[in-house]
């Protein structure tokens, strides 16, 4: 290592050390700050921000639907068709119509008041449908009446258990 000529000083002796020379950092650079790395932590951090209230509004939409009754949805029919509306309903015993080849389970569920509401769901059928108690579906009415669910939650009695047994089945997009 080299150093400088003026970093070595000669003492009372006549012998030289070396003294190396410190510079001082300028005072405005401490102090001086970019504003434009300002400006891009914030740009950024908005649009972070602006991200996940998009993805939560998204969510909340998506996953958002009325739930009634069998009874209140015929109530409503007409002005419920297109829209997404969960139903909650007793299965009707001997209503099970599985077509393998096209995957298809139609099914109706019956309200307290009653009435039936016929059940479309394409999907895979559920291994307990026969002990099926009740059943809760999500998806749309369709102006012949059907009700076309997207999602298919099984709740069955068990035989170890007072709770029922709840089965969770998606249709297939």
């Amino acid at each position: 290592m080299q150093a400088a000529v003026n970093d070595f000083e000669k003492d009372g002796t006549g012998m030289s050390h070396y003294t190396p020379q410190v510079q001082s950092i300028p005072s405005n650079l401490a102090t001086e700050k970019s504003p434009a790395k300002n400006a891009k932590f914030f740009i950024g951090g908005l649009l972070l921000l602006g991200l996940v209230v998009a993805l939560m509004v998204q969510a909340t939409i998506s996953t958002g639907a009325y739930y009634m009754t069998v009874g209140e949805l015929q109530e409503k029919g007409p002005s419920l068709l297109g829209e997404r509306v969960r139903v909650s309903g007793t299965v009707v015993e001997g209503s099970e119509d599985w077509n393998p080849q096209e995957i298809v389970l139609r099914f109706a569920i019956s309200g307290e008041e009653g009435g039936q509401l016929p059940i479309v769901f394409e999907g895979p059928r559920p291994d307990n449908f026969q002990r099926a108690a009740s059943a809760i579906v999500e998806g749309e009415l369709k102006p012949d009446g059907t009700f076309h669910a997207k999602t298919l939650l099984l709740k069955c009695p068990s035989r170890y258990e007072e709770e029922p047994e709840e089965i969770f089945v998606q249709a297939n997009q």
